[in-house]
């Protein structure tokens, strides 16, 4: 019992961890746009969106319960075997996050937690004992159709928002009154975040309170100090920024305009509500991702970089079995060398965790040289500088010449009869 309760409280530390890392890894999906065209300061911005994380993070358990009582079938598997992979499967998110934030790579915290636990749970007890059901309806689906369905619903915005608001003349095209759009609708990113990847800790750690005995198998719902702490520690991860990842892919989004901005977070924000409602765990990194590309391709003048696309999404398609093989290899010591497993587990992460932060240290980012995450997905389209005129401009350039030239010819010297000598 007592390795039972040191095994939990593990769990519970490393959950956090895992909800700390997942703030600083996200943060830019909600702020990336507003940040890009000046709408807000980057501390500014992630304070907004800390503030936010943490209020949405009460609105919904939906998600959690997915966590929870979903994915893997705890009924088939006992406390003393289920619990140390847990632990395994947390220690592999915990190091596919960590690596892919020192590399700058635009991954899913989402889909290294889910592949961390598939992992570890196949290696450790079998695939009886994961509901694939379950995993292909809210995990894998969701991640194929969200960043779809996000750019289709940023394109409709984007087009939608150019032409209520379409100028006449050479000013430019920015609509400069969507940056104060932007500051509501990157909150409300921020509010959808809360609700649905804060939710993905708490049902880790209440599914390891089941599986201890610590909570009624038949109720799924974490319990309040739960919903607290994994809001208040996803909080402080988006705090902190993830200043590494928000440099290096943000250059792409100076390209992107106010309106874009907003058609691009709206689109985002009501695509990750609806899932929260439902319970679909989804990658708010694919969504914010998808909704840039549709914003961009919704701007007049614009083409698609393939290559640049092929390049994001290798990077979604491999999170999830790169964390799935790190979770079974930390599960693979457990079922080798028992509680010795887990300590050496332990030991592994934490030196594997030191050094990636040491080594971060040598190229230091802040918020002085860093932009977003998701703007990888702004250089994914390609936007003319000037891209071509409208047929109401095209119109007006003709009429204007049109009237030049009668102009001239009125002008002109005429004899006694009227005309031209």
């Amino acid at each position: 019992m007592e390795t039972a309760a040191l095994i939990v409280v593990l769990v519970i530390g490393l959950g956090l961890f895992f909800d700390f890392t997942n703030g600083f890894h996200d943060t830019a999906n909600a702020m990336a746009t507003p940040i890009a065209t000046g709408a807000l300061k980057p501390k500014v911005a992630v304070l907004l969106a800390a503030v936010l994380n943490l209020a949405g993070a009460f609105l919904s358990t939906e998600v959690s319960k997915t966590i929870s009582h979903g994915i893997i079938q705890e009924d088939q598997i006992t406390a003393s075997a289920f619990l140390p992979l847990i632990f395994a499967g947390l220690i592999g998110a915990i190091t596919w996050n960590m690596l892919t934030w020192l590399l700058g790579l635009p991954s899913s915290s989402s889909h290294a937690l889910f592949g961390g636990l598939i992992g570890a749970t196949m290696v450790g007890v079998g695939a009886m004992a994961i509901d694939f059901g379950v995993v292909l309806s809210k995990v894998v689906l969701p991640a194929l159709l969200s960043p779809l369905t996000a750019g289709v619903i940023a394109f409709g915005a984007t087009k939608l928002a150019y032409a209520l608001t379409r100028r006449y003349d050479n000013k430019p095209d920015g609509r400069d009154g969507f940056r104060w759009g932007q500051i509501f609708s990157s909150s409300l990113v921020a509010l959808a975040h809360g609700t649905n990847d804060a939710q993905k800790t708490m049902g880790v750690i209440t599914l390891a309170l089941i599986m201890a005995g610590w909570q009624d198998s038949a109720d799924a719902d974490p319990q309040l100090w739960v919903i607290l702490a994994c809001a208040f520690t996803i909080a402080l991860g988006t705090y902190t920024g993830g200043w590494r990842i928000i440099r290096t892919l943000g250059r792409g989004l100076t390209e992107v305009k106010p309106a874009q901005g907003f058609s691009a977070e709206t689109s985002t924000a009501a695509t990750i509500l609806a899932s929260s409602a439902l319970g679909f765990a989804l990658s708010t990194t694919q969504v914010a991702s998808g909704s840039v590309i549709g914003s961009g391709l919704g701007r007049r003048g614009s083409k698609v970089r393939w290559r640049t696309v092929g390049r994001i999404t290798l990077g979604w398609l491999i999170t999830l079995p790169a964390s799935g093989l790190v979770g079974a290899a930390a599960a693979l010591l457990v079922s080798w060398l028992g509680i010795w497993g887990i300590v050496v587990d332990a030991a592994l992460a934490l030196v594997a965790i030191v050094y990636i932060f040491v080594r971060s240290r040598r190229d230091e980012v802040t918020a002085a040289n860093a932009m977003s995450e998701v703007a990888a997905s702004g250089r994914a389209v390609k936007v003319k500088r000037n891209p071509p005129p409208t047929r109401r401009q095209r119109r007006l350039v003709r009429e204007q010449a049109k009237a030049e030239r009668s102009g001239g010819r009125q002008d002109a010297p005429r004899d006694g009869n009227g005309g031209p000598r």
